[in-house]
């Protein structure tokens, strides 16, 4: 079990403050991490779900919507616990509205959060990685959308499609140099950003008669892919986007 021991190492998680981002700050904090939360909004549930583990937490707010505060970000997590091990992009915006009907502010928002940040954090925490000597690991949440189109969000396919090309495109440039770049796809799960989703009752009906596994995923479902992309059990393991999704894809 020490392959996937994260005792010693300090994880970075964009937007830890609730549903997925939360859970894998969770459980990466269980696996011996220090985390350091980013987020724009209070994270005192995940400090105290970490607290009670007897884990480390720090607390950095940061609205990811630019990138201006990305140095800050990093400052404080160095300040935080001396070093960086891990980065989590897991912050995510969503608009829903017919493709006819989208606007350039919905689009911007959603690429300026979702994509535009995710590169520009990467690129920070790679960096970081490379002045310390001892390599890292990057793991970016991607979506089912990662592969599919969708309907009615046309920025988010375009993002969360992006991160799985980004994450290949960052493997063939840092796995040479001891840095780790993988994704996780989460499929159909219950948080905030599904809520409107899940308040259609025919879409709800529809998507949850398709999933295999006969349930919506909740975060902690996310615990074992993420303790494995963060840990030694991934070293050789570079440029994938793994699904996790209650056997959706494979419908």
């Amino acid at each position: 079990m020490q392959l996937f021991s994260l005792s010693g190492k300090v994880a970075l998680v964009t937007g830890a403050n609730t549903g997925i981002g939360q859970g894998i700050a969770i459980a990466l904090a269980e696996a011996g991490a220090s985390v350091v939360g980013v987020g724009r909004s209070s994270m005192e549930e995940t400090a105290a779900e970490i607290a009670k583990l007897g884990g480390n937490f720090a607390e950095v707010k940061a609205d990811l919507g630019s990138i201006k505060v990305i140095p800050g970000v990093i400052e404080s997590a160095l300040k935080a616990f001396g070093r960086l091990d891990i980065l989590v992009n897991n912050a995510g915006i969503i608009r829903r509205a017919d493709a006819l009907e989208f606007t350039e502010e919905d689009w911007d928002a959603v690429i300026d959060v979702n994509l535009k940040s995710a590169f520009f954090l990467a690129q920070a925490a790679g960096r970081q990685f490379v002045a310390q000597g001892s390599g890292g690991k990057v793991i970016n949440i991607a979506s089912l959308l990662s592969f599919q189109g969708g309907i009615r969000v046309a920025s988010y396919t375009a993002s969360k499609s992006g991160i799985d090309g980004l994450t290949k495109l960052l493997a063939n440039e840092w796995a040479a140099k001891g840095i780790n770049v993988n994704g996780i796809a989460p499929g159909y799960f219950v948080t905030n950003n599904t809520e409107q989703l899940r308040g259609d009752e025919k879409r709800f009906a529809d998507i949850s008669a398709r999933i295999p596994a006969g349930r919506w995923g909740k975060p902690g479902d996310l615990a074992g892919a993420a303790v494995f992309l963060a840990s030694a059990a991934s070293d050789y393991v570079h440029g994938i986007t793994l699904p996790v999704d209650g056997g959706w894809l494979g419908r």
